[in-house]
């Protein structure tokens, strides 16, 4: 269903437009484009490139609901952000599904919203156009107004639109971590959770400022030869796409992601949560311990050499200390303890920060989660140099077991084996989940979720057995304090 105007033609690069009513019934009953981005032929990681025609008119969202779901029902509502790094994918992913969890009682909701350039491109015209003296963040004022779009129609569906989670992955955890920071989205939602991301070094990227990022929209204005933003509307959108592709059209730097505008984002959004700014609202946070960000040397340790050759490598100067706090005398040792490096590197520790500055700012509680089952592929699947099985929880390994997708395909289910555990921890993750939505707590009889707390940390740990993980906090801040000292890569997917 739509939930805005389509960004078309004036109305690209403006914040989304109210829909115009239309007389009777609208037909609802398949997947709408895919907004515009570039397709790679194959994703990996048994993920497909999206296969519904790309277009710019893609401001719609889906709604599933369980077979309870009536008008005055007041279902706890969840509300689902894709990932892709900002520049890619879609709601419509067989993972991001949420035919399953409607299942358990709650209605869900998966929104597209605008990417790349198209959804994240300031520009000094932009700006003054505006009205707000901003520009950059149509995506971010994509998920508010689907957002607002829920708080005015959801209880036609059997939804309370006082009860609504906002729940993302990847590039979806940061809009998530975003919207937690905006005051554009006060009192839009009630909970919060975030899996794999968030703006916060090392695993994930401050924003740049308004001022930082309008020279990129006067860069592809000159890469397009146009004279104005007025002109720019005009150029097709596979031009522009090709145009910001091309190695040679100088645009190689430039930055499509939320941006602090003054608008939608006041501040850094780190500096906003420190401040008590944010909405307030109960938090479940989650990385998985081979995610992006994730120290890829330590994770390959087999034996002792192995571990030493990376901590000289990764910590230079800082190595003697760093050997001092991980210390190993044998290849077992070793490998512990570079699992605790790449566990609690990149999002390990950034999603982790976002639970940290939420209750040490916050009256509401943070929950957090590592994830840390391997994902069940055949014996003789092979990646590219490696087994699928020494990869460990990669990113994005845990969609399926949050949602409940697992059966319903990708482009390589052949290659995988789903067993009776994972199908049990899957079923008890989404019955989490659901508590989570229903009542700001997440635990149920079967997993018991600690309550963070920043001078006492623990998490829950999910893999193949579940336990709770008193957190080394001495570990883990020595860790955040020198990875930002080193080349960190792209947050989101």
């Amino acid at each position: 269903m739509p939930y805005a105007a389509p960004p078309i033609n004036d109305l690209r690069w403006r914040a989304p437009v109210a829909l115009k009513p239309w007389q009777g019934i609208y037909t609802a009953d398949g997947v709408r484009p895919v907004c515009v981005q570039r397709v790679p032929a194959s994703r990996g990681f048994n993920i497909a490139a999206p296969v519904e025609p790309l277009s710019e008119d893609c401001l719609y969202l889906n709604v599933w609901t369980p077979p309870t779901a009536k008008r005055g029902a007041k279902l706890a509502v969840i509300v689902f952000i894709h990932g892709g790094g900002f520049t890619s994918e879609s709601p419509n992913r067989a993972d991001y599904r949420g035919s399953e969890i409607a299942k358990k009682g709650v209605i869900y909701v998966s929104i597209g919203y605008r990417l790349g350039v198209f959804g994240y491109l300031a520009h000094p015209d932009m700006t003054k156009e505006s009205g707000h003296n901003a520009s950059g963040n149509w995506g971010v004022l994509d998920q508010i107004a689907a957002l607002q779009w829920v708080q005015r129609n959801i209880a036609a569906f059997g939804g309370d639109p006082g009860n609504v989670t906002i729940v993302g992955h990847s590039a979806g955890s940061e809009s998530v971590y975003t919207l937690q920071s905006s005051p554009l989205a006060h009192g839009l939602f009630a909970k919060a959770s975030g899996w794999s991301g968030a703006d916060l070094p090392p695993g994930g990227r401050p924003p740049r400022t308004l001022a930082e990022s309008e020279p990129d929209g006067v860069k592809l204005q000159q890469a397009l030869k146009v004279n104005s933003v007025a002109e720019m509307r005009l150029v097709p959108w596979d031009r522009i796409l090709a145009t910001v592709a091309d190695p040679n059209s100088g645009l190689g730097g430039l930055q499509t992601r939320p941006i602090v505008d003054g608008y939608v984002l006041t501040d850094v959004p780190e500096k906003i949560f420190k401040d008590g700014k944010q909405n307030d609202v109960p938090i479940l946070v989650s990385s998985t311990n081979a995610d992006l960000g994730s120290n890829a040397q330590f994770a390959q340790v087999k034996t002792l050499d192995d571990f030493h050759k990376a901590s000289q490598s990764n910590f230079g100067d800082a190595v003697d200390k760093f050997l001092k706090l991980f210390p190993a005398s044998t290849d077992a040792e070793a490998v512990q303890q570079a699992q605790f490096v790449a566990a609690n590197e990149g999002f390990g520790v950034a999603n982790r920060d976002w639970a940290r500055t939420q209750v040490m700012s916050g009256k509401q509680p943070a929950y957090l989660v590592q994830f840390r089952l391997a994902r069940p592929y055949r014996d003789d699947v092979q990646w590219v140099g490696a087994k699928p099985a020494d990869r460990g929880a990669f990113h994005g390994s845990d969609i399926a077991f949050w949602l409940g997708t697992y059966s319903l395909g990708g482009a390589l289910s052949n290659t995988l084996r789903w067993t009776d555990w994972d199908k049990e921890l899957s079923a008890e993750m989404d019955d989490a989940l659901v508590a989570f939505a229903k009542t700001g707590n997440p635990s149920t009889s079967a997993l018991k979720f600690p309550r963070y707390d920043a001078n006492d940390e623990q998490r829950l740990i999910l893999g193949e057995k579940v336990w709770i993980e008193k957190m080394d906090t001495e570990k883990i801040e020595f860790l955040r304090a020198h990875v930002q000292t080193r080349p960190q890569p792209a947050a989101g997917r």
